[in-house]
């Protein structure tokens, strides 16, 4: 098992300096997530060969590894425009896990379309339906390609994507029957996936191969508010990325059923919500997560 950070909230650092807080903080592994000089957010990976080598000179010299790469692109847009490009992008990223050795990939279901277009749809052409198609089509570009090159592409259900329960996730992900295409669970999330932990954690038995961790509160809890959102009746739903004990996660019941269910991947520390003091609550967010797998595994 793998335990590694998410550095979103150390990404004023650079690639060189991140690696060496990694480490100094206890970590042996980095799952990068987007960031503008690396995979950035929808577009073209900012990432040449000098680049890419000092990085990976870096990861070398201060004995950390990057377990996780996370490319987040429009591939289930019904826009073809979009489509295309997320494609384009989304071929880039897997020459660049090839030449960084094969990390594990994340990434979401691809919440559809942009939201500057979808919310202004008024043809009917943005539907959970068109973009679930638009996901499958990118299956059959990219399965291929990961499968011929020995990667592995963790998908996660997202709140307000165009899934965002684990039944249908797990599902789809069955019928996509290859080994290139596992399932990711992310913690914060808990309250969207399903009404009971346990039994959804069970649901990903033998697809499972990552894992997010972080605390938010139930956002359906106290008459749903547990969370108040202005103005009354809009329609937004909240989740954080807290520090574990912060919000309402099971943490006894999410480590124990990924340990029944043999869980054996890459957990990673995701906390975005402490900025201002982002170094303690990594240092934490490790210490924790090792007390969990002590707990449990050893």
């Amino acid at each position: 098992m793998k335990i590694a950070l998410d550095p979103y909230m150390h990404r004023h650092l650079s690639l060189e300096a991140l690696c060496r807080a990694t480490k100094d903080m206890g970590y042996d592994h980095i799952e990068l997530s987007p960031r503008a000089d690396f995979l950035q957010w929808w577009t073209r990976p900012r990432v040449y060969p000098e680049r890419l080598q000092s990085f990976k000179k870096a990861m070398k010299d201060h004995d950390v590894s990057l377990s996780t790469l996370q490319p987040m692109y429009r591939w289930s847009s019904p826009y073809e425009d979009e489509w295309k490009m997320a494609m384009d992008n989304w071929k880039r990223t897997i020459e660049i896990a090839v030449e960084l050795g094969n990390p594990l990939l994340i990434s979401e279901f691809g919440r559809g379309g942009s939201p500057e277009r979808s919310n202004a749809d008024r043809q009917g052409i943005h539907t959970p339906e068109a973009c679930e198609n638009a996901f499958w089509r990118s299956m059959d570009v990219l399965v291929p390609l990961l499968e011929k090159e020995g990667l592995t592409l963790c998908v996660e259900p997202h709140p307000e994507d165009w899934i965002e329960e684990m039944a249908p996730a797990v599902d789809i992900i069955k019928t996509i029957n290859s080994p290139a295409v596992q399932c990711s669970y992310i913690a914060p999330h808990s309250f969207y996936y399903g009404e009971d932990l346990a039994e959804t954690i069970r649901s990903t038995k033998g697809i499972l191969q990552h894992a997010r961790v972080a605390d938010t509160y139930n956002h359906k809890g106290s008459s749903q508010l547990r969370y108040i959102v202005n103005p009354p009746g809009s329609n937004a739903r909240v989740h954080q990325h807290l520090d574990l004990g912060e919000g309402e996660v099971d943490w006894d019941t999410f480590f124990k059923t990924l340990h029944d269910i043999g869980f054996d991947g890459v957990l990673s520390s995701c906390v975005f919500a402490w900025d201002e003091r982002a170094e303690q609550s990594s240092r934490f967010m490790r210490d924790e997560i090792q007390r969990y797998v002590d707990k449990y595994w050893k």
